[in-house]
């Protein structure tokens, strides 16, 4: 313990709380406090007893002599807890005084703490049974690691009212208190769908947001890599007064991903979790840093902690939306139409602004402000109402609404204006894509990879629209001139499509574009929002998306290398009238992206796959893809030497040397030109040539050259950040796990549509051929020698000289538990379930009778006996067993005992509707079938 909290300030800090540490089962031991005689242990020394230690680190080590006789056990239990206050300790010591079998109370409770995890990993499908028990044993640690990144839904669709209560009062208590009298008419425990019904039909917006943005996850933990200085651990279970806390927090980029794999379990919350989602999102089209049950985060500028940046992330955004929306539709047809319209989605209003586009042009490496008063105002908003505060308010103050339509536009125009014909969209927003370790793309980088997804995005909205049955949509009015601006920019240069666009037409349309959404922001940023709907066509919205399609199709094509696979990233640069395009190196993130658009024909996805195979990223000792090729970096006597003829055709430096004046170059003894060792980039050069009280005519006539010259000789431009130039922490030479799971999805993803659109059974078979082959790669597939740890469990990364790294939390649990339910043959389409066994083994059937113990819906412990030829899972809590059989027939056996019995491989509308609303009313699915493969 602390006798006071370590402060600076000159206060008083009581410690009020403290770790306790105690132990059973070994009698007169000697306790020590500290590891100050572990010397004399080892020696086999007598150690004294340690009652208190001071100014030093604290430890808790028993010491005693024990004899056992032949085939003689003993057992004993060290204790420990954190963060404990004086009553508890007094409570706990009367504990352990008044029981003697204090052993035997602590295993009782650590076996009913493991049937409560297990709980928790059944009610999301981590509980299966097959011949494969690795990947049995890898599922349900995925589960485990997903939940324990995004939570599990506590009590399946039941609502409990106080939380809900709580959730708005803390929300908004404007509309806590217009609305108290229906909310305390509800019922004390509501079913998730009536509970909706219910709000909808009470209309008021403000309280339909609310409801919908109500997500009652549990055993959700902050979390992120511990050795990284702006991560934190928060693992709170329970609030003070011991009841279950529901809760949960995370980076955005992290919390999205993890509740897509939730989401095909409790797929009744999907769209909840989109009104999170796009409720969290800006007006100008991002979403901030963090999200939490109590709203969303930002990060603001403080000159005293390093790590605080500001800015926006991008490609996560686009694909974690899609991926929820894509849930919504196969699971929910029509929900998402119905939503176009409904004007019940809000902006987050992050006090982020980004300069004009003619300022990113000028310098894309510092393009957000820091609105501090429009922090202030939300913040105070906080205060008065609660969460809310940090949402847009309309001119009454309310927060702002609008339609689905208009949130969907938001985020897709911001990705739009900034499009560069052939490179990809613009990273100018102060923050890399996913990936960190390449940060250093951010302002020359422009991201092949979310025009991918943007790509994907593209088919999908397309579809949605052509499907609505609604002529016109309102629209804020600021967000109708943005689209009819942006519209007329890519209508405009349409033409250009069928051959090389130039330089200086990309800067036409980079120009045409990035104005359209400047002068967006300078009106929101301004004035805000007006108040005013305007119309759009509905099929002005498709032809759109039509023509946007082509665009980005076109940059698509010119984005395919000789080999067969597709640039990740370029390099831009800004001229006078002119924007050009430098690629750069062959990354896996590309490959995972063009296949992810899903707009490649079976034959070009295998052709891909194979040229991949064969390329530098393959690392054959791990049987894997590393991020990007290795490589071997400049050593230091290789760095920084700068070839004469460029000295020479400088007077200036030519000048300096003759003086010996190595302020900025300087010349050793083997006649090799360096720069000063104490610029560590072009703004330090940059520095030091101002600093020179020399030869000033010269300074300002080749300052530039001067410039030009470090860039030859370190190519800054190109500096991708980590990866480049690390050989650790996602650099060179790594396999980052997540992108090889994400590999794997998008070839699974890819046979599944070529299952629609394709009867070549060559190419069917290689591609499945190639889903082993990635699958063959991934940790459980191997031994502990060769992964360096427990292959059963995800790790973060493999670096070149080492084992695996980081376990557990990393997002590739998401991916391979979504890649599992498809090899398991789980598809969902029009809100149908229906089993195919296209990536299905033969080789996971079981190949002796055994017994399966599940959890069911209602929390009881039950068992299903198997057959040798069969294999067991569950689906939204549901077990499904499978049979090996030459003829298709399900067979499903209700709660009450009866059973109805179909042929072919597809249930109906009615049953899928029980299976996936959890209502307890189907016990067990029987599915006879032949898998496709040995």
């Amino acid at each position: 313990m602390l006798s006071s909290v370590i402060v600076d300030k000159a206060e008083p800090s009581e410690a009020l709380s403290t770790t306790v540490v105690w132990s059973v089962g070994i009698e007169n031991a000697k306790i020590l406090l500290s590891s100050n005689q572990i010397k004399n242990f080892k020696k086999g020394l007598p150690l004294e007893e340690e009652n208190d230690v001071r100014a030093t680190r604290g430890a808790y080590f028993i010491n005693a002599e024990i004899e056992l006789a032949s085939n003689e056990k003993k057992e004993w239990h060290i204790v420990a807890d954190i963060n404990k206050n004086a009553g508890y300790i007094a409570t706990l010591k009367h504990f352990i005084q008044d029981n003697k079998n204090c052993a035997q109370l602590l295993q009782e409770d650590i076996n009913d703490c493991t049937k409560d995890l297990v709980k928790i990993i059944a009610s999301a499908d981590g509980l299966q049974l097959t011949e494969d028990k690795l990947g049995v044993n890898r599922h349900l640690s995925n589960v485990l690691f997903n939940a324990m990144r995004g939570g599990i839904f506590d009590d399946n669709y039941t609502i409990g009212k106080k939380d809900l209560l709580d959730f708005i009062l803390a929300a908004n208590s404007k509309v806590h208190k217009n609305n108290l009298a229906f909310l305390q008419n509800l019922n004390e425990k509501e079913e998730y769908s009536t509970l909706l019904k219910k709000v909808t039909g009470h209309k008021d917006e403000q309280l339909i947001r609310l409801v919908y943005e109500y997500l009652p996850l549990a055993f959700s933990r902050r979390h992120g890599d511990p050795s990284r200085p702006w991560n934190k651990f928060a693992i709170e279970m329970k609030k003070e007064d011991g009841s279950k806390n529901l809760n949960y927090q995370g980076n955005w980029r992290d919390i999205f991903q993890n509740w897509e794999a939730l989401g095909l379990s409790f797929p009744s919350y999907t769209e909840g979790m989109i009104c999170k989602f796009l409720n969290a999102s800006t007006a100008d089209g991002y979403n901030p840093y963090r999200i939490t049950r109590d709203g969303i985060d930002w990060e603001s500028p403080d000159p005293h902690d390093p790590w605080a940046n500001i800015g926006y992330w991008g490609d996560h955004q686009i694909i974690y939306l899609q991926k929820f929306l894509e849930i919504s539709k196969k699971y929910h047809p029509g929900a998402l139409n119905n939503m176009l319209t409904s004007p019940i989605f809000a902006y987050a209003n992050v006090p982020y602004r980004i300069k004009p586009y003619t300022d990113l042009v000028k310098n894309p490496f510092d393009t957000i402000t820091f609105d501090f008063e429009a922090e202030k105002i939300a913040l105070n908003r906080v205060k008065n109402i609660g969460s809310d505060g940090k949402l847009i308010f309309d001119a009454n103050g309310n927060v702002l609404h609008v339609n689905f339509t208009e949130k969907l536009l938001a985020m897709l125009l911001a990705k739009l204006s900034n499009f560069i014909p052939e490179a990809g969209i613009w990273l100018n927003t102060q923050r890399p894509e996913w990936n960190d370790a390449n940060n250093a793309l951010v302002g020359n980088g422009v991201s092949m990879v979310t025009l991918y997804h943007i790509r994907r995005l593209q088919t999908f909205c397309l579809e949605l629209f052509k499907e609505t049955a609604t002529d016109k949509i309102e629209v804020s009015e600021e967000m109708a001139v943005f689209f009819n601006s942006i519209f007329k920019t890519f209508d405009q240069y349409k033409d250009l499509l069928t051959a090389d666009i130039s330089d200086a037409n990309r800067r036409l349309i980079a120009d045409g574009l990035g104005n359209s959404g400047s002068e967006y922001r300078e009106k929101i940023y301004g004035k805000g929002f007006s108040g005013i709907k305007k119309t759009i066509n509905v099929l002005e919205i498709i032809a759109f998306f039509e023509l946007t399609i082509k665009h980005f199709d076109h940059s698509i094509r010119k984005n395919k290398r000789e080999d067969n696979l597709y640039h990740s990233y370029n390099l831009i640069s800004f001229k006078e009238n002119t924007v050009s395009i430098r690629h750069l190196y062959e990354m896996l993130e590309g490959q995972v992206a063009i296949l992810s658009a899903c707009v490649l024909n079976v034959e070009e996805v295998n052709d891909v796959l194979d040229a991949l195979k064969w390329s530098d990223m393959f690392r054959k000792d791990q049987y894997s893809y590393m991020l990007y090729p290795d490589r071997q970096l400049p050593r230091f006597m290789e760095k920084n030497n700068i070839p004469s003829d460029l000295v020479q055709k400088s007077k200036l430096l030519m000048q300096l040397i003759s003086e010996n004046n190595s302020d900025i170059i300087y010349k050793d003894v083997d006649g090799v030109y360096h720069f000063n060792s104490t610029f560590r980039n072009a703004a330090d050069l940059n520095n030091g040539i101002k600093g020179l009280k020399i030869h000033q005519e010269l300074i300002q006539e080749e300052q530039q050259q001067i410039l030009d010259v470090f860039e030859k000789v370190f190519d800054h431009q190109s500096f991708t950040g980590r990866s480049g130039t690390f050989y650790g922490f996602e650099g060179l030479g790594c396999i980052y796990w997540h992108m090889v799971s994400k590999l794997l999805l998008a070839i699974n993803e890819n046979y599944f549509l070529a299952l629609k659109n394709s009867t070549d059974k060559v190419q069917l078979d290689r591609l499945v051929q190639h889903y082993y082959d990635v699958r063959a790669g991934i940790g459980f597939n191997k031994s502990p020698e060769l992964f360096g740890a427990f292959p059963t469990d995800a790790y973060s990364h493999t670096p070149g000289n080492s084992g695996a790294k980081q376990p557990g939390m990393t997002g590739q649990v998401k991916e391979d538990i979504i890649s599992r339910f498809a090899e398991l043959g789980i598809v969902v389409e029009q809100g149908k379930i229906t089993i195919n066994p296209g990536l299905l083994r033969k080789s996971e059937f079981l190949s002796a009778p055994n017994k399966f113990d599940y959890v069911s819906i209602q929390n009881s412990q039950e068992s299903v006996d198997l057959q040798a030829n069969s294999l067991v899972f569950t689906f939204c809590q549901v077990p499904f067993v499978f049979h090996i059989s030459e003829k298709n027939r399900i067979i499903i056996t209700n709660t009450n005992g009866t059973t109805s019995e179909a042929d072919g491989l597809s249930m109906t509308e009615n049953n899928s509707k029980e299976i996936l609303e959890r209502t307890n009313s189907i016990k067990q699915i029987a599915v006879y079938l032949t898998p496709r493969l040995a």
